[in-house]
């Protein structure tokens, strides 16, 4: 079986500067990769390159079958980022952002329902502008338009970071959830005993690589 996400001495630059420096991963059908790895270690533009938001300037970079060197576009309706920002429009309530995430993924409205009412969003908050929420709200509403998408490939970047405990345990169960269903999913972290316990597998990445003796195999929690 071909893997969802497929790099080869991939490289990407932020102006000059290799924030992917020969990325070299495969991830099947049905993982969790966890990548840990210091601030600046290409985590981030990993993730991005995966959602066809960066372009790759060399190397080999293959996501659910699409070539990314040549057709960016084409991944980003079957993925689903989870970034620093949120990906939310301040002006828009929490029920349009969601459909418009459903919406851009090809999904339809009934999906940002589902996903306004897994993620506790549902009653009289749906109606709420974003630019309005705590900042615990608005990372509610970021993952529910990730949960709105469906996505073939959950691309999750620091998600613990702002929830509570109920919305820490929350996440977890959406992402055993998405896995168990057939989905893939790609964490990158600093939070490496919550992470790693959803991952089956955890790799190590620093200067712009990934250390293939720091791969570390383990199993999910139930």
């Amino acid at each position: 079986m071909d893997p969802v996400v497929r790099f080869r001495s991939a490289v990407s630059l932020l102006g000059r500067f290799p924030a992917l420096a020969g990325v070299d991963l495969d991830v099947a059908r049905g993982e969790a990769v966890l990548v840990q790895g210091p601030n600046g270690a290409g985590k981030t533009t990993l993730l991005r390159a995966c959602a066809g938001l960066v372009g790759i300037a060399s190397g080999e970079v293959e996501v659910l079958g699409c070539d990314l060197r040549r057709h960016r576009r084409a991944v980003r309706r079957r993925v689903g980022l989870l970034g620093h920002a949120g990906f939310l429009y301040d002006d828009l309530t929490v029920l349009d952002n969601l459909r418009f995430s459903a919406r851009a993924a090809g999904r339809a409205d009934g999906d940002a329902r589902g996903a306004l009412a897994r993620l506790g969003l549902d009653g009289r908050l749906a109606d709420v502008v974003v630019a309005k929420l705590s900042a615990g709200q608005r990372r509610r509403v970021a993952i529910a338009a990730v949960v709105a998408r469906r996505p073939e490939l959950w691309l999750l970047d620091e998600p613990h970071a702002g929830l509570d405990s109920a919305g820490r345990d929350l996440l977890d169960s959406l992402v055993r959830e998405a896995v168990l269903a057939g989905g893939t999913v790609l964490i990158a972290s600093h939070e490496v005993e919550r992470a790693g316990a959803l991952a089956s597998r955890t790799v190590t990445m620093a200067g712009g690589r990934i250390h293939p003796a720091a791969v570390r195999e383990a199993a999910v929690v139930a």
